[in-house]
């Protein structure tokens, strides 16, 4: 697919495509469906986020919540599991997957909401570093890091989705 075919879709069409780009918020591609035609995905991701940026803090904690834990062994979205995948937090031995599990207590229990990260841009060690230092963070940095981090998963997964092709 590309930004011209999603412009030209019909609305149902445009927010299947682009409902999970957010995690389980198709609300963020319906604020955007009529914002069309985008000359080029960076500009739909900027729509985007402008959906997200003038959302509520209670629509703010529901995206956030939308997320899965890292490393968790549930039943994950298909763009979830492709990005923890990535970064090989599908395939760790037993201790990791414990130190993993304690983090991921520990920064719940702290601030009730998942730990977000982009794992596509950072590694496995990136990983365990950022949950070490930001759960010395208070709850209001983290919720604005962790929408920070959201913004970029969007922009990572509109990139797999949508070649970077302008509109002539």
């Amino acid at each position: 697919m590309d930004v011209q075919t999603l412009n030209e879709c019909d609305r149902s069409e445009f927010v299947r495509v682009l409902g999970e780009i957010f995690e389980h918020s198709p609300w963020v591609a319906k604020g955007v469906v009529d914002d069309r035609p985008f000359a080029a995905r960076a500009d739909l991701h900027g729509a985007m986020v402008a959906v997200v940026r003038r959302a509520d803090p209670e629509a703010h904690l529901t995206l956030i919540r939308a997320h899965p834990d890292l490393g968790a062994r549930v039943r994950l979205s298909t763009s979830s599991t492709a990005e923890q995948a990535s970064a090989g937090l599908d395939q760790m031995p037993e201790a990791e997957f414990r130190r993993f599990h304690d983090l991921n207590s520990r920064y719940r229990e702290r601030f009730a909401f998942p730990f977000i990260i982009a794992v596509r841009d950072t590694t496995h060690a990136g990983i365990l570093e950022a949950f070490e230092r930001r759960l010395g963070n208070n709850r209001d940095e983290e919720i604005r890091t962790a929408l920070e981090q959201i913004e970029r998963i969007a922009e990572i997964r509109l990139e797999q989705l949508l070649p970077a092709i302008a509109l002539a």
